[in-house]
């Protein structure tokens, strides 16, 4: 990912979701050339010099200071993610080195036991590519067999946007996609030289147009918490509650867990499918390079 090109249009697409009045500002009376905010409006709120933001948000400076960005984003208003990646993409350019080997990602034995024990929670861990990298029987029976598929397609990002069962399995797929395209674009912000990470953004926006169009959006949201609904073919509908965890001695793997309330037809559901067995065991390793 180009960092200076993102930057610019990043910065661009929050000024132009803000108008005077929603800051502040006393409205403009007449025509405006740009949507939102105008770059002298932005500066004037972060408190820095016009030419210094215009500068800011060309790519055009060095070693920005925390102070600095944090006026910016308190004027345009980020939440803690878009903070971050604001972050990412203002750092200097990493100087150009000889890349280590690529390895194969795995999950510690332990915290494959610990998905193997939780028995009644579908659970899954994922990597920043949104690679599936280890998984307990119960999530391959609410979402797809993740051991019968080949490697590559052991992915969030291309199960939702190029699989129609799995698109047809959310109630609400569309907030699922564009979940998934924020938080591609958060760790490509984070891992800009990144080449397995670019090429399934290449392929997926040649192959998808919502992913396109969503990707132009330059919207970023981590993985938290919340809830989903999944239409299942064979139990019906099932409300699940999600928690995402990083874990904490590799911050690039996640741990997503699914649980329902106590008593519901969700957790009725749920049983069910647990008790009709599925699936293939985890292998030992995968093939997706770190």
């Amino acid at each position: 990912m180009d960092k200076r090109a993102e930057l610019t249009e990043f910065l661009r697409s929050r000024r132009a979701r803000l108008q005077p009045e929603d800051v502040g500002l006393p409205p403009f009376g007449g025509r405006r050339r740009v949507p939102g905010l105008r770059r002298e409006e932005l500066a004037q709120l972060a408190g820095v010099s016009v030419d210094y933001y215009v500068r800011l948000e060309q790519g055009r400076t060095r070693n920005v200071s925390e102070e600095v960005l944090d006026a910016v984003a308190g004027a345009l208003r980020l939440d803690d993610d878009e903070r971050a990646y604001l972050r990412n993409l203002a750092r200097p350019a990493r100087s150009a080195r000889r890349r280590p080997p690529a390895r194969a990602e795995r999950v510690r034995p332990g915290v494959r036991r610990l998905l193997e024990m939780a028995e009644g929670v579908p659970a899954y861990v994922f990597g920043r590519r949104c690679d599936v990298l280890a998984w307990n029987r119960l999530a391959c029976a609410l979402f797809t067999d993740f051991g019968a598929l080949p490697p590559a397609e052991r992915n969030w990002a291309r199960l939702i946007f190029l699989n129609e069962e799995m698109q047809a399995l959310f109630e609400d797929w569309t907030v699922k996609a564009k979940d998934t395209v924020a938080f591609l674009r958060l760790s490509a912000g984070e891992y800009p030289d990144d080449p397995e990470l670019a090429a399934l953004v290449g392929e997926l926006s040649v192959r998808s147009e919502d992913f396109r169009r969503w990707w132009a959006d330059h919207n970023v949201k981590d993985k938290s918490n919340g809830r989903k609904v999944v239409l299942h073919p064979l139990v019906g509908r099932i409300e699940l509650d999600y928690e995402t965890l990083r874990l904490p001695d590799n911050r690039d793997q996640m741990l997503t867990t699914y649980t329902v309330e106590a008593g519901s037809p969700s957790e009725t559901a749920l049983r069910l499918l647990g008790s009709l067995g599925v699936s293939s065991p985890v292998p030992d390793g995968v093939s997706q390079r770190d």
